[in-house]
């Protein structure tokens, strides 16, 4: 059946979807179907509108349709000279590294890579960091996700627990959680983590350390104040370069440009993706010329750097700063929070049920997490009412999606209003309360496996 005679018989676009996309690019969590987005909006082929609290898992920082993205993509596109930077220059690749440099902070003479995804800004940092080193040994953490290709892939924790194959030199780490501290306590927890480290660091064959500043597909975990920080300096104490992972929770969304800098921390290299690219493909990592720059053309992409992409990651950057993003993203933030709490403290739709099903809400700026579980008091995970909850938001109008197994994660684009964080509160806790209460059935959800 080709396109025509499909649309002509009324065969769905998730119907169509399902014939010719690759399975192994595909998580779902319910049949989305969408053709247009304006703002925080998403729409469905009939019309009906859908509050998205996924942002495209962060993408979409600026929201669908932001007109800065669209002046710059628009003006790139006309005047494009050529595809890429890997055998020439043009302004807007250079500019987009100068604008990096200028927003990391860093010091010493530091270089920027561009690329297409933050899988492969990573994957790039990896090698060259083993390269620059000659050594082997990365030092990741237990539920990490760092990308979908390459080096990355296999220093993943999340594509690791999936059944990936395992990069044979990786080593991993407990990720401090403190709402499920594996010693009991978060503060012997931590000490424990940091002599792990130590031992490794100190055993002269690391290359270098990979770490999210906060744990965002492991679960949407909030390291403990402190731990950053003494993590850098056992990588400072022993000459490994600390690499932090900014891809899906950086450039605003925290309440602040850095998640790392909320721990006052300087990384050696960061690397970006998703938001950067305001929904086209682009990464970047920025971090010392004496690793990035060697071997020469060793990381190779014929259109890393092109300039409609770049174009639209200066306009990004320029507007997340000139707009104020991260200071509204840290108020819109503690709205959300509040919202959230006032059902997990039992004053939602259906008088206190839903709370005792919520073990934890927390968050930093527009990156929230609700902790779903069978008691919470015991805090067992509940994986199986938290796909019954996104399924259910979804047909009540909105889009979120849950990570860890058993947490929703709440990362809308940065310029949701307040009106639309206490619409997305109401469908939550309705959506909460329906699934508890059986109204999606098992039968609904089945199909869609999501993590």
């Amino acid at each position: 059946m080709n396109l025509t005679t499909a649309v002509a018989h009324g065969v769905s676009l998730y119907e169509r979807d399902a014939r010719v996309i690759a399975g192994i690019e595909k998580l779902r969590f319910f049949p989305l179907e969408v053709v247009e987005g304006r703002g925080s909006s998403l729409f469905d082929p009939n019309g009906r509108e859908l509050l998205d609290l996924s942002a495209t898992w962060t993408a979409s920082g600026l929201g669908h349709g932001h007109p800065a993205i669209i002046e710059a993509m628009t003006r790139a596109v006309r005047t494009a000279p050529g595809s890429g930077g890997l055998s020439a220059v043009h302004p807007d690749s250079v500019g987009l590294a100068e604008d990096l440099l200028a927003l990391v902070p860093g010091s010493g003479e530091r270089r920027v890579y561009l690329g297409h995804a933050g899988s492969d800004a990573n994957d790039v940092v990896l090698r060259a960091c083993r390269h620059f080193s000659g050594r082997k040994t990365v030092v990741a953490f237990e539920h990490s996700y760092h990308g979908g290709v390459g080096v990355a892939m296999g220093i993943s924790g999340q594509q690791i627990d999936a059944g990936q194959e395992q990069d044979p030199d990786v080593a991993f780490l407990p990720y401090p959680n403190p709402l499920r501290p594996f010693t009991g306590d978060i503060d012997s927890t931590v000490a424990a983590v940091l002599d792990q480290a130590r031992a490794l660091l100190e055993s002269g064959t690391v290359a270098c350390l990979i770490v999210e500043p906060i744990l965002s597909d492991g679960g949407l975990v909030i390291p403990p104040s402190g731990f950053l920080a003494a993590l850098q300096a056992l990588c400072t104490a022993n000459a490994v370069p600390l690499i932090c992972d900014e891809v899906k929770v950086g450039l605003g969304r925290p309440g602040a440009l850095h998640a790392f800098s909320l721990e006052g921390i300087e990384p050696d290299i960061v690397t970006f993706g998703k938001a950067i690219g305001g929904g086209l493909p682009l990464s970047a990592a920025v971090g010392p010329a004496e690793i990035l720059d060697y071997p020469a053309g060793s990381a190779l992409l014929t259109t890393a750097g092109n300039p409609i992409s770049t174009a639209v990651g200066r306009a990004v950057l320029r507007t997340i700063v000139a707009d104020e993003l991260p200071a509204r993203a840290a108020d819109a933030g503690a709205r959300f929070l509040r919202g959230l709490a006032g059902i997990a403290d039992g004053h939602g739709v259906d008088n206190g049920r839903s709370a005792s099903r919520i073990g934890d809400v927390r968050g930093r700026g527009l990156v929230i997490g609700v902790e779903l579980v069978t008691d919470s008091g015991g805090l067992e995970a509940d994986g199986a009412l938290a796909q019954r909850v996104v399924y259910r938001a979804w047909q009540l109008g909105a889009v979120v999606y849950y990570v860890g197994g058993n947490v929703l994660e709440i990362t809308p684009p940065l310029i949701i209003t307040d009106s639309e964080i206490d619409r997305a509160v109401d469908i939550l806790d309705q959506a909460i309360s329906d699934a508890i209460a059986g109204t999606v059935s098992d039968e609904e959800v089945a199909p869609y496996a999501g993590w």
